[in-house]
């Protein structure tokens, strides 16, 4: 059998047998897919032809340090040779170390990690422990979670209501909802659900929506509200500054537990190490996964600060938290995750993220005038975003008859670059160690594929 023909039935068979999220095998079947990757270095990765791509989006958003860094798997390799897995009731020295370390540079009095082996499960868990800390406070009424609109948390039994209804999404697959979910809207300044004309204004109506939502339910209702420091509903949604100081004020008013989901934002994403920093706040819970090991190994964590875990320490009552997984506190993701803060420590991949992401807006915005179809342009640090619009003055999005989002990735694919818009916007957070240069390419490519795309759709600048 040729090499053309094993390719070709290892794609046969994981269409046969795979079961990939958010894909159809039927689908794929048509499309020639799966593509099988075999390879990696920085933003690139090679598939089993031998075909070169750049991974705008880092797996996940969550390839932090780049693809193929060898010191990480050796890491991970010599802590399996010593020592694979725990016996019960101990622990083992990566991860007492890396529980250390994120207290060293988590922001303030945050320091105490409950370890899991993603993001779901660490914003599951956040919520968890906010919801016991009330019990233990004597607030067994406070059940209830707020979360954002079209915010994404997470895909367990909790996790999957948090974010509200969303328009064609499949949630109702899984019901009925979660008790206990309050909505409020998504502080985008280029949708602002309130009308709000600047940043500032849209931030203070939905900050002050919250303060509705628990006044209307009760506070004696409200457990904890959960939010992404920036959101990516539809493209990059970049809160105004007085956002987040204000949450932090409002929770404290009414005793809200606020967590902060770094799942994507954690580990340098935004130009500083959380983006919370960006507006001196400090959660009382914090979700981490993807940057933590940039996605080397399977690891998450929800990380308290230490009042909040001070209620949970046991004692005669036996009060620690009754929440056990089996990969909680792995040593091997651990070992992984130290080298991997390392390197992003010593190679100044967050300062990387502010500069080059700087840059990559102010490229992309260039671009604007050119385009039409492109209603808006946002980001932080290496986490940018395109509105997509048939109108630019209406921000009237295009009708899923046009196929946007499919006419895009086809002409992507045909520049090698690996990313996956959907009708209303391009949301991309590549590797960390992005250049400039790469940068240029990725640009390029959006630029050439936003111009064919246009003539398709007889798109023209008024």
């Amino acid at each position: 059998m040729t090499g053309i023909d094993n390719r070709e039935e290892l794609r046969r068979s994981a269409v046969k047998h795979l079961w990939m999220h958010n894909r159809g095998w039927a689908e794929m079947a048509e499309r020639g897919e799966p593509v099988v990757m075999t390879g990696g270095d920085g933003v690139h990765v090679t598939d089993n032809t031998g075909k070169r791509w750049l991974d705008v989006n880092g797996g996940y958003m969550s390839v932090n340090i780049g693809y193929g860094r060898t010191e990480v798997a050796d890491a991970a390799y010599e802590q399996m040779k010593s020592l694979a897995y725990f016996p019960q009731a101990s622990t083992t020295e990566p991860v007492a170390r890396l529980a250390q370390k994120l207290a060293e540079i988590t922001p303030g009095d945050l320091s105490r990690t409950f370890f899991v082996s993603g993001g779901s499960e660490a914003n599951e868990t956040s919520i968890k422990i906010a919801r016991a800390y009330q019990q233990r406070m004597g607030e067994p009424g406070r059940y209830k979670i707020i979360s954002r609109k079209a915010s994404y948390h997470g895909a367990l039994g909790l996790t999957t209501w948090l974010g509200g209804p969303v328009s064609g999404s499949t949630r109702s697959d899984y019901g009925p909802e979660y008790p206990g979910m309050i909505y409020v809207p998504q502080p985008n300044p280029y949708r602002c659900e309130f009308g709000g004309t600047t940043p500032s204004e849209c931030a203070e109506l939905c900050a002050g929506a919250v303060e509705d939502a628990i006044l209307f339910h009760g506070p004696q209702a409200v457990a904890a509200m959960i939010a992404e420091p920036v959101s990516v509903p539809a493209s990059v949604a970049v809160p105004g500054d007085e956002y987040w100081p204000r949450l932090r004020e409002i929770c404290d008013k009414y005793g809200v537990m606020l967590v902060a989901d770094e799942v994507i934002t954690g580990f340098g994403r935004t130009g500083v190490m959380f983006a919370v920093e960006h507006w001196g706040v400090v959660p009382d819970l914090m979700s981490v996964a993807k940057g933590i090991v940039s996605s080397y190994m399977p690891l998450g964590g929800s990380i308290a600060r230490e009042t909040i875990a001070d209620a949970f320490a046991g004692g005669d009552d036996s009060r620690f938290l009754q929440h056990v997984l089996t990969f909680a506190g792995h040593p091997v993701p651990a070992a992984a995750s130290l080298k991997n803060i390392e390197i992003l420590e010593t190679e100044r991949l967050v300062e990387n993220s502010a500069e080059t992401g700087a840059y990559f807006l102010d490229q992309l915005g260039e671009l604007q005038p050119r385009h039409p179809m492109i209603g808006n342009v946002s980001g932080l640090g290496l986490l940018v975003g395109i509105d997509l619009v048939k109108d630019r003055d209406t921000k009237e999005p295009f009708p899923k008859a046009a196929k946007l989002g499919e006419r895009l990735i086809a002409e992507f694919e045909k520049r090698s670059l690996i990313l996956r818009p959907s009708d209303t916007s391009i949301t991309m957070g590549p590797p960390l160690c992005i250049t400039r240069g790469e940068v240029d390419e990725i640009v390029t490519g959006i630029d050439e594929a936003l111009g064919e795309v246009e003539r398709q759709l007889a798109v023209r600048a008024d």
